[in-house]
């Protein structure tokens, strides 16, 4: 198991919860865990290795949750725009921290940008409708940070869903998404013995965000719930610059 001090635990632990909300409650939150992470493990890439597996374990307990809500069409049109970002984003892993994090922040506040003027120009979004763009970015950045929600964000926002659909169809596309990362991760020994004991450690952590976001949907108006995503997405990508 990594030796932690204990604001790295405490934080460790702040940042498996916020997995389990973001997964069943509000998924712009989980973009924030990425450079909490960081903090964490000191190592960008170490930290992507960490995260992965409670992402995964959180998937679990919002395809569960959600399944009967989940507008799984909406996704197959993503396929191929997704595995080429995901082939890209394996290549770039090789790549300074430096370059990477920066490129998918800018690309992120980008696409906020245009999600925002195309609210204020409806007949804007009604032309164009390719998902592609938000397909690439979000395969290219959950592979080389974990950081495909505003992306994904952005895109589900565009196909003017209910929020308990939004929240099912992220979580089957991410459920998918981080099982197929798997393997990349293995290649390039992003995984160990003692980072799979302290995701073990955090997992009641996971487990107590998964209820607490649920309990949070619940509660939240569907305006709310949109000011809440586009702005943790915000946030989340100026963060990406540090």
């Amino acid at each position: 198991m990594p030796e932690l001090q204990v604001w790295q635990w405490a934080l460790a632990a702040v940042c498996a919860f916020c997995v389990g909300v973001a997964k069943t409650g509000v998924p712009g939150i989980g973009i924030l865990v990425v450079p909490m992470m960081v903090q964490v493990a000191g190592d960008a890439r170490q930290s992507a290795g960490w995260l992965l597996p409670l992402l995964c374990f959180a998937d679990l307990f919002a395809v569960s949750y959600y399944r009967r809500n989940a507008a799984a069409g909406r996704l197959f049109s993503l396929i191929p725009s997704v595995l080429a970002g995901m082939a890209l984003g394996a290549l770039a892993l090789s790549l300074p921290e430096g370059t990477i994090r920066p490129l998918i922040g800018v690309i992120v506040l980008a696409m906020l940008s245009v999600y925002l003027w195309r609210k204020r120009h409806p007949e804007a979004l009604a032309v164009t409708g390719s998902g592609a763009p938000y397909g690439i970015v979000a395969g290219f950045s959950t592979t080389v940070a974990n950081a495909a929600g505003p992306a994904m964000s952005l895109y589900l926002l565009s196909r003017k869903l209910t929020k308990e659909e939004f929240v099912a169809t992220g979580a089957w596309f991410f459920f998918v998404v981080n099982l197929a990362k798997t393997p990349i991760y293995a290649w390039h020994g992003l995984f160990s013995w003692p980072s799979l004991t302290l995701d073990v450690m955090l997992s009641p952590a996971v487990f107590c965000g998964a209820l607490g976001g649920r309990w949070l949907l619940r509660r939240v108006s569907p305006e709310l719930f949109e000011f809440l995503v586009l702005s943790l997405t915000a946030a989340s990508a100026v963060l990406l610059f540090r």
